[in-house]
């Protein structure tokens, strides 16, 4: 254990930024230079401990004290150092984006926006780098707090709606952990983190080490989004794009599943787990919520909707990989928590753009949009690839792993692997029309989509922002309702533009592939994350993450190969 200032500096460096931020409400321009400093140098402060911590150096630096035999303390391991360089990376990929959108969009509190911004990423890596539980869940819940008024952003009904139903999942989920987190130190007088699990809990009461288990996972399981504390997560699409991009594909749900491989691999550790019989329920409900949510989102014609429930689906791929407690199947899963933000970073991208551009959210709307947006469509499609597990994209090598793990359980493996080879062909089911439609229909003539069209599609009376028909009819009693085209993606009637969604009269324009779909501050980032994706798939350990990965599962004492 080395003491030292970075792991508190990568903390405060976004904490100081934000009354920066709040101050130059008058100066934009230099309001996102002083974002896009600041996302820099946090990232080079983390990446500057990627070499000693891949060595074996551990990092820390101790606050205080909570209490007696609690600190107040935040450390570098390999699974700190794998979420906190993921979610510094790509804030500044969503930095510049956000620029692109937010003036796209000429949206309001654009300042409100950037600050909460910045004291998002600050908490969430808090929470990587907590050393303890107690310091975990102390900045999980500001985690909640500082996402809150990005969910809210647009102060509609239907925002303020969500941003009360986020609250209310998630505090509850905090309560949860917190009830684990006071049984854990009772149990095993400590709540430091413990590559292998704290030795208390192996000899602590069974019933009482299971309950504890019990809470922790279905605190941290809200946020992960595992059925059914899962529906908070569609209705928090009404944010902007660049927050559903990274705080609902990278930060707060990864923030989840971080917090259960916290509790399975260095509070309980896989062979307390096993003796316990906590780790197949674990795995039953994950391989469920993969499944049924990948169902639900063939139904979805919103594209944020259906990518909200592909984000359901795809984080229990992560959880699955913990619970199966196999060593190729803990590989897949950790190494699935960049690969999955690196794809569903792409998507989120690419609907934004389409949004800003074409004032499209419906997928039945656009068909033959590939000639007007055919840089973002690409960038859909190989991120689509790879959330199908398709080779050469980063979503192929952790489900691979995950499938072996799976496959060498000596009973019920293959119940498992059948499932996420399932939930892989239901990703190319409700991933692949998209992409086809785009490139190879035309908005004069495309055939129906049974899945969408049909009286179980989902189709009938949907809102462009993903709201449900009940809305529309108790709209419709107190006045005239916005056609759904007329809309936009909060379910705002957009009246400074003449198109609204959909092609225009005429069709779509072809813009060309040089570029001229959109400004290169959204163009940018979404060819980034493409190539990010890319790379994950083609050279794993160039990319550093599968490294790291390697190095937190070898680090655990008596993993079963």
């Amino acid at each position: 254990m080395t003491e030292s200032l970075r792991p508190i500096l990568a903390i405060l460096v976004s904490t100081v930024a934000i009354p920066v931020i709040l101050s130059l409400k008058r100066r934009p321009n230099v309001r996102e230079g002083v974002t896009l400093t600041v996302a820099f140098a946090k990232f080079a402060i983390i990446a500057s401990m990627v070499p000693g911590v891949l060595s074996g150096t551990q990092y820390e630096f101790v606050l205080g004290q909570f209490a007696t035999g609690i600190e107040l303390a935040f450390s570098v391991d390999p699974l700190g150092l794998l979420f906190g360089l993921l979610a510094s990376l790509l804030w500044i990929v969503t930095s510049f984006y956000s620029i692109g959108y937010m003036r796209g969009l000429d949206e309001h509190a654009q300042t409100r926006y950037f600050a909460s911004f910045a004291a998002s990423l600050a908490s969430a890596v808090g929470v990587a780098f907590a050393s303890n539980l107690l310091t975990l869940f102390v900045c999980y819940e500001l985690l909640t707090v500082s996402t809150y008024p990005l969910v809210t952003h647009d102060e509609t009904d239907e925002a303020r709606a969500a941003g009360r139903k986020y609250l209310a999942y998630t505090f509850g989920g905090g309560v949860a952990v917190l009830g684990g987190t006071v049984l854990v130190f009772v149990l095993a007088g400590t709540t430091a983190f413990t590559p292998g699990g704290l030795e208390g809990l192996a000899t602590a009461d069974p019933t009482l080490a299971r309950a504890a288990f019990a809470l922790l996972a279905a605190g941290f399981g809200v946020k992960a989004a595992l059925m059914p504390m899962h529906s908070w997560l569609p209705d928090a699409m009404v944010a902007p794009t660049p927050v559903s991009g990274l705080l609902h594909a990278v930060a707060v749900v990864k923030s989840g599943v971080f917090g259960i491989a916290r509790v399975v691999l260095d509070v309980y550790g896989p062979v307390t787990m096993e003796q316990l019989g906590v780790a197949l329920p674990l795995a039953a409900i994950a391989a469920f919520t993969l499944l049924t949510a990948s169902i639900i989102a063939l139904r979805q014609d919103n594209l944020k909707r259906r990518l909200a429930y592909s984000t359901i689906s795809q984080l229990s791929y992560i959880v699955l990989g913990l619970a199966l407690l196999k060593e190729d199947a803990l590989t897949g899963g950790l190494l699935h928590i960049p690969a999955h933000a690196f794809m569903k970073l792409t998507l989120f991208f690419c609907a934004g753009a389409i949004h800003v551009e074409t004032h499209t959210d419906d997928i039945s709307d656009m068909a033959g949009i590939g000639k007007r947006m055919p840089l973002t469509m690409a960038a859909f499609a190989v991120a689509a690839a790879g959330m199908a597990g398709i080779p050469l994209v980063a979503g192929f090598v952790s489900k691979w792993y995950l499938v072996i793990g799976a496959l060498s359980l000596e009973s019920g493996g293959l119940v498992f692997a059948a499932a996420l080879l399932v939930s892989g062909v239901l990703n190319i089911a409700y991933f692949w029309p998209i992409v086809y439609q785009a490139y190879f229909e035309s908005s004069e003539g495309h055939d129906e989509k049974p899945l969408i069209e049909g009286p179980f599609g989902g189709r009938s009376e949907l809102r462009a922002d993903g709201g449900d028909s009940d809305e529309i009819h108790a709209a419709s009693d107190e006045g005239e309702v916005p056609d759904p085209q007329h809309v936009d993606h909060l379910g705002k009637h957009d009246e400074e533009h003449e198109h609204h969604g959909g092609p225009p009269a005429g069709g779509w324009d072809d813009r060309g592939w040089r570029g001229g779909e959109s400004t290169w501050f959204m163009l940018g980032p979404i060819l980034t994350a493409a190539t990010l994706s890319l790379l994950l798939g083609t050279v794993p350990y160039t990319a550093v993450f599968l490294r790291i990965v390697d190095t937190i599962v070898s680090n655990l004492p008596e993993v079963m190969a």
